[in-house]
């Protein structure tokens, strides 16, 4: 269950099942329930919707819709209520098309994870599989989020495009199946969440999408810890890495800005117990000299007002103070927990970042 409304006597559910958007119009009455699916809505993509009007006590049953995949631009649909029932969605306005989608497919997968857990990620790109697919990769896995499969402008320009593929992986810790999935990826279970991600990796290479030297892999602030651990616990599955306004160092992380407000989610290193798994995953203490460790991009701002700079910019310098040459640092002044104040700091942070996946991977512009 994703939220609820009344409209025109009618109660509107919003559902997540299985990844797929479902809104359910159940009317009372004096003998029961009767329930009504809405249609015309994505299999594989996100669906937001509401009264026509503004209150329920002047509504008369129409809907609109907010509609999107990650080949479609954002659709603006009016959904009727007619004599018979519940119209088909009609367009009424959508977004400009960004990029070219023109032969490229999305689809749904199950990676294994290491307890035996069906992992789903959402992969775009070309329909043919060649083995040597430049891959964009990313998930999250925290705080009981569901990560959607939107439309993402920036990465169908600068990666669908030109020829390569994006994966959104969706891993314990996350909301998509409701509080057992987050409650199997926080505090111990948080371990787990990484593991997923790994899955999905080597499930690309398995599937023969990809090799593991063209996955390129990218998280921020929870996705940072993410990202931190493909780093130490799973070098070989990854070309590169970019780990955006992290936590790393699970061992002070309650110390610094909103920390402690988290503690929840991972658990308190200041309590022996539970220090002993927060350990498991704290790349800050993880990391070693002599490591076939992948090139990573290691990005903070000045200002994050949520997560300390200082998780990048220790682990940015002890990296480097092991000899690791492929480890990089970038911190504007500017912008905060989201690294940006407009969109021209966004348009430089993303190409900043995509072009380093890019060329780590070996992949050209055009190849």
């Amino acid at each position: 269950m994703q939220g609820w409304f009344w409209a025109a006597g009618k109660l509107v559910l919003s559902i997540l099942d299985e990844l797929k958007p479902v809104f359910e119009v159940c009317t009372p009455s004096d003998t029961g329930w009767t329930r009504e699916t809405l249609q015309g809505l994505p299999a594989i993509g996100v669906a937001d919707v509401w009264r026509l009007d503004s209150h329920e006590s002047e509504s008369n049953g129409d809907l609109l819709a907010n509609v999107q995949d990650p080949l479609t631009p954002p659709s603006l649909m009016l959904i009727e209520r007619g004599i018979e029932g519940i119209k088909a969605p009609a367009l009424l306005k959508q977004a400009p098309t960004i990029f070219d989608a023109d032969g490229l497919v999305v689809s749904r997968h199950e990676a294994i994870s290491v307890d035996g857990e069906h992992i789903p990620y959402v992969q775009t790109g070309p329909a043919s599989e060649t083995g040597e697919a430049p891959v964009y990769m990313t998930g999250y896995g925290g705080f009981g989020l569901a990560v959607k499969p939107y439309y993402v402008a920036s990465l169908g320009k600068l990666w669908l495009e030109r020829g390569g593929t994006t994966v959104q992986a969706n891993l314990r810790g996350g909301g998509e199946f409701g509080t057992r999935w987050h409650d199997a990826g926080r505090g111990a279970g948080k371990r787990l969440a990484h593991d997923d991600f790994a899955a999905v990796a080597a499930d690309l290479v398995r599937r023969g999408v990809t090799r593991a030297g063209r996955i390129a892999a990218d998280g921020g602030s929870n996705g940072g810890i993410l990202i931190s651990n493909m780093l130490t616990r799973y070098p070989e599955r990854f070309g590169a890495l970019m780990c955006t306004i992290p936590l790393i160092d699970m061992r002070r992380y309650t110390k610094l800005l909103a920390g402690a407000s988290w503690i929840a989610e991972y658990g308190d290193p200041d309590k022996p117990e539970e220090w002993a798994w927060l350990q498991t995953y704290s790349a800050y203490h993880a990391a070693k000299p002599g490591q076939a460790y992948p090139p990573i991009l290691l990005v903070t701002t000045r200002r994050d007002d949520r997560v300390h700079p200082g998780h990048a910019r220790k682990m940015a310098a002890k990296l480097q103070a092991m000899g690791y040459d492929d480890v990089y640092f970038y911190e504007p002044a500017a912008g905060g927990h989201g690294f940006m104040n407009n969109n021209r700091d966004r348009a430089t942070f993303v190409a900043l970042g995509l072009g380093f996946l890019r060329e780590k991977i070996g992949w050209s512009v055009g190849a």
